[in-house]
């Protein structure tokens, strides 16, 4: 049973199906919520496999800027890294750095790929750096020395995408059906339960008092 009409499920079900499970994304603590939050709706509109984080474990995002698309996203919180990076042994890790670096677009991502974005101040870990199957970058030809770390985002993912459409990836299903199904459930009946469940609305006793129940201050 889903408590959506039959656009909308259809429309879940398309994107489940050419959802790309094998190209994620990892902020190596990006904190800012607004970048947080572009990058997200990016990261929806690729239609990548999952985004990993290891800034704060419950992120304030911006729905204003993710425009809702945070529920779409499959996403994960990293708590230890050095676990993190080994269990991605089968991926090209993509760091970006500005040392020893080639051209973003040089790189082949149809093929199991990890892309490591770092912070808005100190760049990626040291640690990511040591993993990294490759160091990519921008070209930047004017007096910027980078780019905002969405817009990096935004730019790297839709190289990839544009990649993958042309091999034909994207009609290629990635997703088993139980993990679909499971997935539906959640988005179009679990979420829509729970947001319903958090809704303020009035109680009214015997008496004809009333009173708000989940109302936020």
């Amino acid at each position: 049973m889903y408590l959506v009409n039959e656009e909308r499920l259809n429309k879940m079900k398309e994107i489940l199906k050419s959802r790309q499970m094998d190209l994620e994304v990892f902020l190596d603590n990006v904190y800012s919520n607004h970048n947080i939050s572009a990058i997200c709706r990016t990261c929806d509109s690729v239609n990548i496999g999952k985004l990993y984080y290891r800034h704060e474990k419950d992120q304030k995002l911006n729905d204003n800027i993710t425009m809702g698309t945070h529920k779409w996203v499959f996403n994960e919180y990293v708590e230890d890294i050095e676990k993190f990076y080994q269990s991605k042994k089968d991926y090209q890790i993509l760091v970006t750095d500005f040392e020893d670096s080639v051209d973003f677009r040089d790189v082949d991502y149809t093929i199991p790929t990890l892309i490591v974005m770092g912070n808005e101040v100190n760049g990626v870990s040291k640690i990511s750096k040591k993993y990294a199957t490759k160091k990519i970058k921008i070209p930047m030809l004017g007096m910027a020395q980078s780019l905002n770390v969405s817009v990096s985002t935004g730019i790297i993912l839709y190289e990839a995408q544009r990649q993958r459409e042309i091999k034909g990836l994207y009609k290629k299903q990635f997703l088993s059906e139980e993990e679909i199904e499971k997935t539906l459930k959640k988005w179009a009946y679990d979420d829509i339960i729970a947001k319903e469940l958090r809704r303020p609305r009035l109680k009214q006793d015997r008496y004809g008092n009333v009173e708000w129940l989940n109302k936020k201050d």
